[in-house]
């Protein structure tokens, strides 16, 4: 929170008159120095940020277009100088360049083995995953202010430091910020490690996308890797628990975001209310990059046939179409029959299931559909039921007065909870694996705080267990 609001106040900074007139009256070397001093730092850290979007998205337009297969499928000299360019930049993506001149900073100060032992001690104390997440929040909630401003005041508070910070209060302050975006670059890592020619070789791909990686892996998990007992099973089957107690409250008219997904998820949305028409427009231009995922992947099923018309990306809204209204006819159903008379509620499901099956089967005995297609076209079809529940919190004005607000709401709670649960998965997993939790205990705290606080544990398991 604290990170939020010194970039949202610099936000706000750029978006100011007086910063306006500083960049006009100042000469070039103050106004470097003002700059660097001031909003600089935010605006290089969204430019770091942003380049890995352009470079993930380019790649994958590369891959789903052709293009890609085209260039190494010829031999010229200038496709060979391309892929020599492209293909060399992941030296520049594993930060040592970016990590030179604290070298040299500490060499000059305490030596140059001591500055590279420094350096070491550094990324074996996870530094690395703690900046890269901490520019995620920079980047997050500067660029939201300048595109929408509204920064405020938040109460960052001084409670005590080692505290367990529970799953569900983790997802609140960092859904948005970071996990939503993690996910999405994952998403772009995985359909560009299935449709590029060039990820087939394993070691291209990895040097070419290991920094991607760590970008999303560094925000998912640094949450959980610098919270106290974040890697304990109990905790972690409690705060699950917790966490879908939170999503399907429903609350009332006083009820706090703490308490209620559904405030929470408004509150979430209070910038897009006070925000202009350009900043609306904006928004919505940004959301479109979810369609793209469905325009790329579309061509690539087998139910296509390699037909490259454009027929086929419109035909295939008709998928969105009936799985809304499929979601609409069971949530009728639940409303007016799940309560009272249950068998019916029963038979609708039923002749959902039934119907789905024929659709399959015609299509597999009609079409060049193939059951890869289904789990491929998941990849295509979740980030556009995203992109158009992005794009209707724009347009909440319009559409909140009418019938399709209410299910605008509940699809947007069963995307949370399925963006909930591919980050609680990883946990999960560390938790259930022996010895992380002491690894992480160790790194965190010094000896004889981690030694003591393995005491305690056994005291209180031992007593737990007599009782």
């Amino acid at each position: 929170m604290f990170e939020a609001k010194v970039a949202s106040g610099n936000g706000e900074q750029v978006l100011s008159r007086d910063v306006y007139r500083l960049g006009h009256r100042l000469d070039f070397f103050r106004m470097l120095s003002f700059f660097y001093t001031t909003v600089g730092f935010f605006f290089n850290t969204m430019m770091v940020i942003l380049t890995v979007y352009a470079f993930l998205w380019g790649r994958l337009y590369l891959a789903l277009s052709g293009v890609e297969n085209a260039a190494l499928s010829s031999s010229s000299d200038n496709n060979r100088a391309l892929g020599a360019i492209l293909n060399q930049q992941f030296i520049i993506q594993l930060g040592l360049f970016t990590a030179l001149p604290m070298i040299v900073e500490n060499s000059l100060e305490r030596g140059f083995l001591q500055a590279i032992w420094d350096f070491i001690t550094m990324q074996l104390q996870l530094s690395s995953v703690f900046y890269t997440f901490s520019m995620g929040t920079r980047t997050h909630y500067f660029g939201r202010t300048v595109l929408h401003g509204g920064a405020k005041y938040r109460a960052t508070g001084r409670g005590f430091v080692v505290q367990h910070k529970s799953f569900a209060e983790n997802y609140r302050l960092y859904a948005r910020s970071h996990f939503v975006k993690a996910i999405e670059l994952g998403l772009i890592l995985i359909v560009y490690a299935s449709h590029s020619p060039v990820a087939k070789d394993t070691f291209v791909y990895i040097a070419l996308t290991i920094s991607s990686w760590f970008l999303v892996l560094s925000w998912i998990m640094a949450p959980f890797v610098f919270n106290p007992s974040g890697f304990d099973w109990l905790k972690t089957v409690y705060d699950f628990d917790e966490f879908m107690n939170w999503i399907w409250y429903h609350g009332g008219v006083f009820a706090k975001a703490e308490q209620s997904w559904e405030r929470w998820w408004y509150e979430e949305q209070d910038h897009l209310r006070t925000t202009g028409l350009w900043g609306k427009l904006l928004e919505i231009i940004l959301d479109l990059r979810f369609f793209f995922f469905q325009y790329g992947i579309v061509y690539q099923l087998g139910i296509a046939n390699h037909s490259t018309s454009i027929a086929v990306y419109l035909l295939s809204w008709i998928y969105i179409f009936v799985a809304f209204g499929i979601y609409l006819v069971i949530s009728y159903a639940r409303d007016k029959y799940a309560a009272k008379e249950h068998i019916y509620f029963r038979m609708v499901q039923f002749l959902v299931i039934i119907l789905g099956i024929l659709v399959i089967i015609a299509l597999l005995e009609f079409t060049a559909f193939n059951f890869a297609d289904i789990f491929t076209s998941l990849l295509a079809f979740i980030p556009t039921g995203w992109g158009l529940i992005s794009i209707a919190q724009v347009l909440r004005p319009f559409l909140q007065s009418t019938w399709l607000w209410e299910s605008v709401v509940s699809v947007a709670r069963l995307y949370d909870i399925m963006f909930g649960v591919l980050v609680m998965v990883p946990l999960a997993f560390l938790s259930w694996m022996p010895g992380f939790q002491s690894m992480q205990t160790r790194i965190l705290f010094n000896e004889a705080f981690s030694r003591g606080l393995r005491i305690f544990q056994l005291v209180t398991g031992k007593k737990s267990s007599d009782s």
